[in-house]
């Protein structure tokens, strides 16, 4: 479990991570802690390039045209930002406020659709069973 110490920040810097967070769906203390860790690895590697890294995030340059080194802060940060947007999905509730239906398979492997009109159908979906149900 990591250990968190209360710190002083310079008010513009405050809100320069609250604005930038806010973009990656992270609260201003999320997104200084991300900083203060991209800013530890470059100082660990003087030749990376700030720049170059930027415009890979950007979607503006290639991640092959990268060194290891820059490749591996690009990974770090893509693994960061997948697993925040993850932590904030909830699709059963999202598609069931919806009222949309979604597959998804059940503790013996079978495939079950749930939600959609207000109930699971948790009959495993082979090729008899679909056969069995059209001709229901």
């Amino acid at each position: 479990m990591s250990n968190t110490m209360p710190m002083r920040v310079d008010g513009n810097l405050f809100d320069a991570a609250k604005a930038q967070g806010a973009i990656a769906s992270r609260s201003a203390a999320q997104q200084l802690s991300h900083w203060a860790r991209i800013g530890r690895e470059l100082e660990a590697a003087p030749n990376t390039s700030l720049h170059d890294i930027e415009h890979v995030l950007a979607g503006e340059k290639s991640y092959d045209d990268l060194g290891e080194r820059d490749q591996a802060i690009i990974r770090a940060s893509w693994d960061e930002q997948v697993t925040e947007r993850l932590a904030g999905l909830d699709l059963a509730a999202e598609f069931t406020q919806e009222g949309r239906s979604w597959t998804e398979a059940d503790e013996q492997g079978h495939t079950v659709v749930r939600g959609g009109d207000g109930h699971d159908d948790n009959r495993p979906w082979s090729a008899g069973a679909v056969a069995a149900n059209k001709s229901a």
